[in-house]
């Protein structure tokens, strides 16, 4: 899309300005979060003034740093902005006036704020204030960047991504349960960048039991940017527990973050107990025998959680498959064998037809150490009566 008011395409500077935004705005992949990754570059006279990006919460937004890196050369530039500029009262001043107040004559932004309490006002107040604005450049990778952010403005629900390690012949582990390890060191460092970009990390209950895991993120420091806090950004760990039965010694509640217990039951003890560890419990709609998924998915949405990252069995990821509930699945695949009595992929309602067979899209493949990432996108799976509870 081109601005309206001046009717021109947008020129190769404007691209190579906009991509050169978007990688700034990568320098937030892994605290920006519940805010968008924005970053923001200023030109005048074809020569950069000032950039910046939006680090943290709470933090200036990218707009404010590349002003303050610009200071008077910020008059008459143009700001090219992944993101709408704000142009209301959050956790820091709306940007469009730190915009307008610095004289700035043009603003392109990649793509109109969804959230629904900007959604063009931005741009509107920064027209009515005479400055030239645009939007749509790079609109596809901008949007992309922020996934979470922009599926939970639109829909009310985070993006969800399901991660599975698996054999060359399907298998997730022996049939005694022993797992470790499937897939090389490469591949699993590969999954802590994933947990560091993700707002949550999801997990069920039999998955807690077999493996205990600790759900955080360990990598090197020369691998997370120095703005990261490893206690104050880790992602939200949530154990999907209808019966309420997480044992309070679980390695979840002895690392530094948040872990949230979601539950169907009311059993006051239990809750006492996983409180005393350190948990919030939280009780969501559903029965004894599973949760409704869906309405997991919006709890933790409106905690602002924008991606949530699934590391369970195949029973809850193959009934959020079965739901139309997942928007990526990254499948890690180990060049080894586990036979056919080892433990499968997934558990999806048996088919009657192929036609009834789940079709995916999106399809990415990449070597990760000695491993294969296969990355798809599964689109809505037809919902089933008996799938939306676990």
């Amino acid at each position: 899309m081109t601005d309206s008011a001046i009717g021109t395409p947008f020129t190769a500077a404007d691209h190579r300005w906009m991509a050169r935004a978007l990688q700034l705005a990568r320098d937030g992949l892994y605290s920006a979060r519940p805010n968008p990754r924005v970053g923001c570059v200023l030109v005048n006279d074809g020569k950069v003034v000032g950039e910046g990006a939006h680090l943290r919460a709470g933090g200036p937004h990218a707009e404010i740093h590349a002003l303050e890196a610009a200071g008077a050369e910020a008059r008459g530039a143009t700001a090219f902005v992944t993101l709408e500029p704000c142009a209301h009262q959050g956790r820091t001043p709306p940007c469009t006036g730190a915009l307008v107040a610095a004289g700035v004559g043009r603003v392109v932004a990649a793509h109109v704020d969804p959230n629904p309490r900007v959604a063009g006002q931005g741009l509107t107040q920064l027209q009515a204030a005479g400055i030239t604005t645009a939007s749509g450049l790079l609109a596809g990778p901008a949007e992309s960047l922020n996934r979470g952010f922009v599926k939970r403005m639109r829909h009310g629900r985070p993006w969800v991504t399901v991660k599975l390690a698996q054999s060359l012949d399907g298998r997730t582990a022996l049939d005694s349960g022993e797992s470790r390890w499937i897939t090389s060191a490469a591949a699993r460092r590969d999954v802590h960048r994933l947990r560091a970009r993700s707002c949550a990390i999801v997990t069920g209950l039999g998955t807690l039991l077999a493996d205990d895991p600790a759900l955080t993120v360990r990598l090197a420091d020369d691998e997370l940017p120095d703005h990261y806090d490893a206690e104050s950004m880790a992602p939200l760990r949530v154990v999907v527990d209808s019966r309420l039965r997480t044992p309070p010694t679980a390695r979840l509640f002895q690392s530094p973050g948040r872990t949230l217990v979601c539950t169907a039951v009311d059993n006051p003890t239990a809750a006492a107990e996983l409180t005393a560890a350190g948990a919030e419990v939280l009780r969501l709609p559903g029965e004894p025998a599973g949760l409704d998924l869906v309405a997991l998915l919006e709890a933790l949405a409106r905690r602002e959680i924008n991606e949530v990252l699934v590391e369970a069995g195949a029973t809850l990821a193959g009934a959020l498959l079965a739901e139309g509930l997942v928007d990526e699945l990254r499948l890690y695949i180990a060049p080894t064998l586990l036979g056919d009595t080892a433990r499968p992929l997934l558990r999806l309602p048996a088919l009657a037809t192929m036609s009834e067979r789940h079709e995916l899209g999106g399809v990415g493949v990449r070597q990760v150490g000695r491993d294969l990432r296969v990355t798809v996108r599964p689109g809505a799976c037809p919902p089933r009566a008996d799938s939306g509870i676990l």
